[in-house]
Order: C-alpha cells, then structure tokens, then sequence
C-alpha cells in the first residue's frame, strides 16, 4: 500500500491490512528551529510555538511507526526528520515531465485584459499557490519598484491566489497582495504588474518558456515543483540561498542565488540577468541539462520509484 499519511490517512493501515507492505510519502517534518519556523520577520519562535510544532509532528511519529519503508522528495527534507526515521526513508522525487515543460519559442501568454505577451517582451514570472511570506511574495514586490525603474520595457507577471496556504495572513481582513500594495503605494508601476490569479497548467508552462527571468523565493520549506518545471523550460531562474534550493540551483552555474531578506539584492539579480542575456542564457540551458539528468519523469525518477515499490514489496528495503 502507497500513502500520502500527512492528514492521517496512514494511521490504521497496519491494523487494516496486518500482511500488507506499507510504503508511505512524508513531506516535511516540522522543527522549532533550523525549517521554516522563526525564518521570516517575525523571528524565533516562541515556547508555545515550539510545543505546537511537537505536537504537530504526532501524525508524522505516528506513521513512521507504521510504515515499512518511506520516501521524501529532497535531501534537505530527508535531513528534518529523526535519524531513526531516516534509516528507514528514501530521497526520492516525483520528478518532472520535461517533454511537456520544455521551451516553446512560439509561446504566447494571455493577459486578463486580452493583451498578449511573447518571448519578445521583456517578462519576468513569479509563480506561487498563494501570494504570501513563504513563497517570498513580499520579498519580490519590494524589490520591483527599483527594477521597474531600471527597465522601463519589462512586464511582470505573478502566478498565485491570494490565500495564505502555509503561514498566516496579515493584520485584519487584508491580503499579502492588498498589504504589499499599500505598502508600495505610487512606487510600483502597477501598469506593468499583472496579477494573474491561478492558471491552467499549459498556461504556466507558456509563461515560462516566455519568461527572461523567473523569480522563486521560499523559506526552508517543501521545494515547489514550479521551480523544477521552470528550470526545465530553460527559463533563467533567480532564487532565494535557502535549503532545499540550493540542492538544485547553483549560483551562476545553471541560475543566480540570492538572501531571501534582502529585496536589494533581487533587485540587482533581476537588473543583471535582463542586462546579460547571452550568459543568463547559458544558466538557463544548464538548468534545462540538469532536470533531464536528476529529475525527468519517464527516463529517472519513475524508474526509480517502480524499483523502490519493488524493493519494498519483496522486503529488500
């Protein structure tokens, strides 16, 4: 039996199935210190914070009691969890489709108001399933006003809703996106800032394989599969110097690296990378090489999970 046990799904297989091999997916096992908790503006966390995250991880313990054998996406991921737990887990990713997330030069990408952009504007991308702290959102719109200013033709496009799906909201009924906005006020040229919302799957493909840069910014935290797709779309990648980004983009060998707080150096990341086409280019055929070696579906990583699901059947793991 194959199981997601993050909502307690997990829980009384064992008990149901007593002669079944169990092969159970962790995500993420959450720390007072060291991931996500205390990584943003507010700070450490506090005594009742820290006990909450203990008592959080009672589904993840709970689980990894009952599996046989267990699987995670990333070293860094592997990494949060008891080395006992470890012992028994395998680093292995879903992977990415990268026949379909490959780079399409006659991409195009509708805007809300009809207009459309191509490869031949000057596009830069930030994809997120909510536009909040985790994903870098306010980061990233600190650091347009100054780079709008620099290249008066760029057009910015953000990908995501405005829920806060991992951390909280802002004070009161506003959005990350209203509060940002405020914030900015008359600094942001909001004539070249274009909130997209959710999109279909092709659409964020074409967005990317239009892109000259793609902004991906998070805590310490699960590694989002937009960033491998767009890395996979050949799209030069500007990224935040956190785990477990750096598994995968390294500072100007395949993309540029940056400090999550600092919305200067994005700034200045963003500016550079329009500025040199040709070498940004290079990073980005580099990213495109390394997904298809450590990440592609068909050829790496559904092998790999179909040995593991044997391995595991048979009792080798």
């Amino acid at each position: 039996v194959c199981c997601h046990p993050g909502w307690g799904e997990g829980l009384f297989l064992r008990d149901v199935f007593p002669n079944a091999r169990l092969l159970y997916n962790f995500e993420f096992h959450y720390a007072a210190r060291g991931a996500d908790l205390g990584f943003g503006e507010r700070g450490p966390a506090t005594l009742d914070e820290a006990a909450r995250i203990r008592i959080l991880n009672t589904n993840n313990l709970l689980n990894l009691d009952a599996a046989d054998w267990s699987h995670t996406a990333t070293q860094w991921q592997r990494s949060c969890f008891p080395q006992w737990a470890r012992a028994r887990m395998t680093v292995q990713h879903e992977g990415v489709d990268t026949d379909l997330a490959r780079r399409d030069p006659a991409a195009r990408f509708v805007l809300p108001d009809g207009r459309v952009l191509t490869a031949a504007d000057e596009v830069v991308s930030y994809a997120a399933r909510g536009l909040e702290p985790y994903r870098g959102f306010p980061s990233f719109m600190r650091a347009l006003p100054d780079f709008l200013r620099h290249r008066p033709r760029a057009q910015v496009v953000v990908v995501g809703d405005d829920a806060a799906h991992y951390g909280s909201g802002p004070l009161g009924d506003s959005s990350w996106r209203d509060t940002l906005l405020a914030e900015l006020g008359d600094r942001l040229d909001g004539a070249r800032v274009h909130f997209v919302g959710r999109v279909p799957h092709r659409a964020l493909l074409s967005l990317f394989s239009i892109s000259a840069a793609h902004v991906y910014l998070t805590y310490p935290f699960i590694l989002s599969w937009s960033l491998l797709e767009a890395m996979s779309c050949g799209c030069p990648i500007i990224a935040s110097a956190t785990p477990p980004v750096e598994e995968v983009v390294r500072h100007e060998r395949n993309g540029r690296l940056v400090d999550f707080h600092a919305p200067d150096e994005l700034t200045a990341a963003l500016i550079a990378t329009l500025e040199q086409p040709g070498g940004s280019r290079e990073w980005a055929l580099a990213a495109r090489a390394d997904i298809v070696a450590r990440y592609d579906l068909k050829r790496i990583c559904l092998p790999a999970g179909l040995n593991l699901l044997q391995a595991v059947v048979t009792g080798r793991s």
